[in-house]
């Protein structure tokens, strides 16, 4: 495994080279693609391009084999038991879709209760509350503590409520929080419960080992690992996968179909109506291939150093208020100009060319629980460099002297 070399690593992004300009600060939303990526998916369009699984000629044959190969990658990226524990989406939003349809429609009943945090993003708070309304079934929350992660007390206390889902963020999306999984999805199993875990930021933090991790589903989406948009994962235990009620129908994912009634086929395409993402998938497989080659620990610990780099920039700054801890971020910072609205700050950065995201950041229930309009977020990759953390804090200082 090489070294890691942010220089290096930031020649595979034709992004620099075509916008040298631009500052990037906004992988929280998406990040940009490796070399590697682009010509895979271009590959397969340009020299293999055809429909998967049931065709006769050797092209679609050959996607096939492109695709499950793909699969085959997200198992071992993941270190999940079986290949068809890996379900394919258009990423984290419609994997929660396809959990809260199939477990609303299968295990969970009217009076059983559902339990996820504040720091949840949308995508893990409309599914469910779209199908409690109908079903009967009952939406808890975990409030924050002091620091804005999940309050531990109040947490074994819902738990003791015996929630039939508990459903989690890794890393908040908004804050940056890493959240103790470990410690609550332990609980959470330990109280009965399935757990489900938002993946979406943690997979470019920590990739869990799946085998180990005590979680019944994980999500998360291509786009936000350097890979192509589009395209996510559903992971989930063989036997709660099998129980899922699909939320679409359609080719593929059919056993028999007849006008008087249809069967399901066997994973993973019981949960993959339709012609899938092929390219898309390609892409996703071709940037885990990627990122294998670098040491993730060396990655975090220089994100560390760009965040540490940044926050201690800021301390300078007046009027600026920072929302999250540090020491407990997965490299990204959101923070508050005092008496000014996110987007005004955002604007003005934008005029630098230096890119970030200003607003509720699809986590507007945190924000109301925090009486705020909502922040300013800055999420740190490891093609970023201490340079451009520079010009930022310089852009900032002259922001807000603007502004206040």
């Amino acid at each position: 495994m090489a070294a890691f070399n942010p220089l290096e690593f930031r020649q595979h992004f034709p992004f620099f080279q075509s916008q040298p300009d631009w500052i990037y600060l906004d992988n929280a939303a998406t990040t940009h693609k490796p070399q590697q990526v682009i010509a895979a998916e271009l590959a397969f369009y340009q020299q293999a391009n055809s429909n998967v699984h049931r065709g006769a000629h050797q092209l679609s044959q050959q996607a096939t084999a492109l695709y499950e190969d793909a699969r085959e990658t997200v198992k071992s990226f993941l270190n999940a038991r079986y290949r068809e524990e890996i379900i394919f989406t258009s990423g984290t939003t419609a994997a929660f879709n396809q959990l809260a349809f199939g477990l609303m429609h299968s295990l969970l009943k009217p009076g059983d209760r559902i339990l996820i945090s504040t720091l949840e993003h949308h995508a893990n708070i409309v599914p469910w509350q779209l199908h409690c309304l109908t079903q009967g079934v009952i939406l808890d929350v975990v409030p924050l503590d002091s620091q804005l992660m999940p309050d531990l007390e109040a947490y074994q206390a819902l738990l003791t409520l015996k929630p039939k889902v508990v459903s989690l963020t890794q890393v908040s999306n908004a804050l940056g929080h890493v959240l103790p999984l470990q410690q609550m999805l332990s609980a959470a199993k330990a109280a009965g419960a399935i757990t489900i875990v938002d993946g979406a930021q943690g997979i470019a933090w920590q990739v869990p080992d799946l085998q180990q991790y005590p979680a019944d589903f994980y999500c998360f989406s291509g786009h936000k690992l350097y890979g192509p948009t589009g395209i996510g994962v559903l992971y989930g235990k063989t036997a709660l996968l099998e129980q899922l009620k699909p939320l679409l129908g359609g080719g593929e994912m059919i056993s028999e179909v007849s006008f008087q009634q249809s069967s399901f086929a066997a994973l993973p395409a019981r949960l993959e109506a339709g012609t899938p993402n092929i390219a898309g998938a390609i892409g996703l497989a071709t940037a885990i291939r990627f990122l294998r080659q670098f040491d993730a620990k060396l990655i975090n610990q220089y994100k560390g150093k760009l965040l540490q780099q940044f926050a201690d920039g800021l301390a300078a700054i007046p009027g600026l208020r920072s929302l999250t801890q540090v020491t407990q971020s997965a490299g990204i910072l959101s923070l508050q100009l005092l008496n000014e609205h996110p987007n005004d700050l955002a604007v003005l950065l934008n005029e630098q060319k230096i890119a970030v995201r200003a607003g509720s950041h699809c986590a507007m229930p945190l924000f109301a629980s925090l009486q705020l309009p909502g922040a300013v977020r800055f999420a740190f990759a490891p093609y970023n460099l201490p340079t451009e953390v520079e010009k930022t804090l310089e852009a900032l200082q002259a922001a807000t002297d603007i502004l206040r």
